[in-house]
């Protein structure tokens, strides 16, 4: 008997208690990550301004990344599911090896593409001269490091799939761990390590995530026998590649839209110089930190959803469905009120530069007046994902970044300056979660119906 066949299946119990005892370790997780990136933030923000403002830029690349992952993560963790719902377990080990097989021939293609084009690039997104020299420093390092990012990105996905979501979070804190511990020892050369600036916070990542990658792979193979090494046929992997793409590629595709269109904004928020681009970066680091349970709850619905949908289970999709956005839109009315009220305090804590912290301050004030239905719009779309409906979510997705974010950010620019650029992520946020909140209930309705037919 595998491991998998001895974990609670997540058909069984109360919903809302279920994703409750789901979503809690996810969160204490992922409030590690958000701090791994915010001790970034906070430590390079010591070393000046330009140094913040470099670290920023590399922001919308990081997000390539990690919409990469988190595309075949997705794909994975949906099959995964579905197959543990059906009682599949060999398809489970076949699925999980193959995921991890993929994710590495990825990896392999973009960091040879990002170690060529670091220059042009940054550029491109409208880094100064002065700041090209410093994102260089950072990403000959960072790229390199990619392989011990997405791996085990898309192995805690795999885990995940299982319905523990405990472990996962346990891997992502000794990577915060690591990186907390190291961050200030190679930034500033504290004791017998050298002073390294923003190299030093590069290396820090690196090593912090080839830890993860270690532990991750130990679990799956060793604990979980989600992996095997029998070889294949090649119609096995294509068999696997094709079920995990056919979810992950629209995911990664349209989760690409994010940094793509960050990219534009970045380059917006740059001609308000290099200050307003450090305010940014940090103001968009705090958004992940504020959303940061709903950002969890919107990942633990996948394989909730997943194995009640296998097992035909639909009351149980529905009610979960409904739990999870009455949840996203209080939490987000309750962000709302925090940041704005307690904007001044938080701002200072990353730059002591009157016009970093009074921009911060100004994303605080507006941004998060969309976050409830920024939260109605994850949990929506992951579902549909889910329930291997890609196109409408690649389709909601679209319209969010480029029918609404980006047009009105270069209106709200032209008009407002940088509060007309805030404000419209506040619209894009309110009207693509009102949109995918009706897409999801019609798909919700039409898919049992047909599920129930057969």
């Amino acid at each position: 008997m595998t491991s998998t066949t001895k974990k609670p299946l997540l058909i069984e119990g109360p919903v809302a208690k279920t994703l409750f005892n789901l979503t809690i370790p996810m969160i204490i997780g992922m409030v590690g990550m958000v701090a791994f990136n915010l001790a970034d933030t906070f430590f390079v923000g010591q070393l000046g301004t330009q140094e913040l403002a470099a670290l920023s830029f590399t922001f919308p690349i990081i997000m390539v990344i990690g919409s990469l992952a988190m595309g075949i993560g997705t794909g994975a963790s949906a099959v995964i599911s579905q197959a543990i719902g059906r009682g599949d377990h060999h398809k489970v080990k076949r699925l999980t090896t193959d995921s991890l097989i993929l994710s590495f021939l990825l990896v392999a293609f973009f960091v040879l593409f990002g170690m060529m084009t670091i220059d042009p690039l940054f550029s491109l997104l409208g880094a100064e001269p002065e700041i090209i020299p410093l994102v260089r420093e950072y990403m000959v390092i960072w790229y390199p490091g990619v392989l011990f990012l997405i791996i085990p990105m898309v192995g805690n996905s795999a885990i995940r799939a299982t319905g523990d979501t405990k472990t996962p979070s346990a891997i992502m804190l000794v990577a915060v761990a690591v990186n907390i511990v190291l961050d200030p020892l190679l930034i500033f050369g504290l004791g017998p390590f050298p002073m390294l600036g923003l190299a030093g916070a590069a290396i820090a990542t690196v090593v912090s995530r080839a830890i993860t990658l270690v532990v991750a792979l130990w679990v799956l193979y060793y604990r979980d026998r989600m992996m095997t090494f029998e070889l294949p046929s090649q119609k096995e992997v294509i068999d696997s590649w094709k079920s995990i793409l056919n979810i992950g590629l629209p995911v990664a595709g349209t989760r690409l839209l994010i940094p793509i269109s960050m990219g534009v904004i970045y380059a917006l928020v740059a001609s308000y110089g290099h200050e307003a681009v450090a305010a940014f970066g940090v103001g968009i680091r705090i958004e992940f930190f504020a959303m940061t349970v709903v950002f969890a709850l919107s990942t633990v619905i996948g394989p909730f959803v997943g194995q009640n949908w296998g097992a035909h289970q639909f009351d149980r999709v529905v009610q979960g469905v409904r739990y999870s956005n009455i949840f996203s839109l209080v939490w987000g009315v309750a962000m709302f009120a925090i940041l704005a009220l307690a904007s001044r305090p938080i701002a200072s804590l990353f730059n002591d530069d009157p016009q970093v912290i009074s921009i911060i301050m100004l994303f605080l004030w507006i941004v998060p007046v969309g976050y409830a239905l920024f939260g109605v719009f994850l949990i929506s779309t992951m579902v549909l994902n889910v329930l291997n409906k890609p196109f409408p979510a690649a389709v909601l997705m679209v319209i969010q970044m480029f029918g609404l974010y980006i047009p009105l950010a270069c209106v709200g620019s032209y008009l407002f300056g940088l509060q007309g650029i805030f404000g419209a992520i506040v619209v894009a946020y309110s009207l693509s979660g009102i949109a995918s909140h009706f897409v999801l209930k019609r798909v919700l309705a039409i898919g049992a119906e047909h599920q129930r037919d057969q």
